[in-house]
């Protein structure tokens, strides 16, 4: 590409990386911003594009600086690392904008796997584009892809939703309105967290194929698959796992009756035995996480045939 130039080590000689016991100078790399995926547990899974693309930018901005210090020193990379993370981003950003707009080459990474998925990095490569920058992706690992490919449920459509709500109510909430979506569901999830994640998802979803994969592609690797409700007890009785986790949930089928109307009318039933319809619509819809006005018109649907089943 225009403007490449023969990338140069600290020490003013050629841009090196070692790769399986050899040296190997870096090529020549365009000016522009390179969004490199690096590697999501083992480091041998980085390519050697990356690899060149790393020893030859001028600097890789990086989330964490300890974390990706160890993957390029273990490939004898020595450029220049530069802190980019939520808590700096407004503030370094500009700087880093103008570098580019001068002719720097920047390669751009996340603490592992691929950049700009649940990091900062979105903003720099949109005001890249717009300032007209040189964006690329180098290509690679993924935690998301990693963690699909083994679960053992529908690959064809896919939602990644990252991190849930925090808290029981709002995290209810948000999974009734990816219920219906018609695809596998893809979290992530802190270990501390998980049990409740999965009871709530089963609470709110029901009778749905899940998975949880933990420390992918590392020497602890496991992958657990089961219906939510199972999963879910399973992990209640645990002490919480080590590590990063993923979470998948299969999509709804149309024959799982808990993912339909005939687990809400059930449930609103049960609820009219001991609440008055507006109560039992509002106690309904904070458990599934459905919108309270469309669990409520149910309700007074329900009610009605109720009370004429008694006359």
């Amino acid at each position: 590409m225009s403007g490449e130039t023969r990338p140069r080590g600290r020490d003013g000689g050629p841009a090196t990386y070692t790769a399986l016991g050899l040296r190997a100078e870096a090529e020549p790399l365009a000016p522009g911003l390179h969004v490199v995926a690096t590697p999501i547990g083992n480091l041998r899974d980085i390519s050697l594009r990356a690899l060149s693309t790393l020893a030859a930018a001028d600097a890789v901005l990086a989330e964490d600086t300890r974390v990706t210090k160890v993957l390029l020193s273990h490939y004898g990379i020595t450029t220049p690392l530069v802190a980019y993370h939520e808590h700096n981003a407004s503030v370094v950003r500009p700087h880093l904008l103008a570098r580019l707009a001068s002719g720097a080459a920047l390669a751009l990474v996340s603490d592992a796997g691929t950049p700009l998925v649940s990091d900062p990095g979105f903003k720099l490569v949109a005001d890249a584009v717009a300032q007209g920058t040189f964006v690329t992706s180098i290509p690679g690992a993924s935690a998301v892809l990693a963690a699909l490919v083994v679960a053992g449920l529908p690959t064809d459509r896919f939602f990644f939703e990252g991190f849930l709500p925090g808290k029981s109510g709002a995290r209810r909430q948000r999974i009734g309105e990816l219920a219906a979506i018609p695809g596998t569901l893809v979290f992530f999830e802190s270990p501390r967290r998980l049990a409740e994640t999965l009871e709530d998802l089963a609470v709110v979803l029901g009778r749905r194929d899940a998975a949880i994969a933990r420390e992918l592609t590392k020497h602890f690797e496991t992958v657990r698959r089961g219906s939510l409700r199972s999963l879910a007890d399973q992990l209640a009785a645990e002490p919480a796992p080590k590590g990063e986790v993923v979470l998948l949930v299969g999509p709804p089928g149309a024959d799982d009756p808990e993912t339909g109307a005939v687990d809400l009318d059930s449930r609103l039933r049960a609820a009219m035995e001991k609440h008055s319809v507006k109560d039992a619509a509002s106690v309904v819809a904070a458990e599934i996480g459905l919108p309270r006005r469309r669990v409520y018109a149910r309700a007074i649907v329900l009610a009605s045939e109720m009370d004429g089943g008694d006359g």
